[in-house]
């Protein structure tokens, strides 16, 4: 009888150490999904602001411009060309922060997807019931 409280002892010691095994690598993916998840938001941030940026430059250059106009020399040509750059990259800017935004958020769903399949492989099949 003694050799009972020894054999249930160590399995449930290699339970509590798949148990903490488990949780840790399930800790570690929700740790790099947030990370992404940082990663992605901060780059909409950043996208965004470029784009007000440079949209704000181009809309004061376009002023400028039309300020110009009537001017004469070469003066019209260089502040043309900086009005079309800077409203182009608003442009760019703005796809880039509007292809980040619909993109969605997929945070934790790795970890998700792998509790359920725990979940699913420590829960006992369901017997139906079949009638005599």
């Amino acid at each position: 009888m003694s050799g009972a409280p020894e054999g249930l002892l160590a399995s449930l010691r290699g339970f509590a150490t798949t148990a903490v095994c488990l949780l840790r690598t399930r800790l570690e993916l929700l740790r790099l999904e947030a990370h992404e998840e940082v990663r992605r938001i901060s780059g909409l941030y950043l996208w965004g602001f470029g784009a007000v940026l440079c949209a704000v430059i181009g809309v004061v250059f376009f002023a400028i411009f039309v300020t110009v106009l009537f001017w004469d020399s070469y003066r019209l040509l260089v502040l043309g060309i900086f009005s079309v750059l800077f409203l182009s990259a608003a442009g760019v800017a703005v796809f880039m922060a509007l292809r980040l935004s619909r993109q969605g958020s997929r945070m934790f769903a790795a970890s998700l997807a792998e509790l359920q399949r725990d979940e699913a492989a420590l829960t006992p099949p369901r017997q139906q019931d079949v009638a005599p």
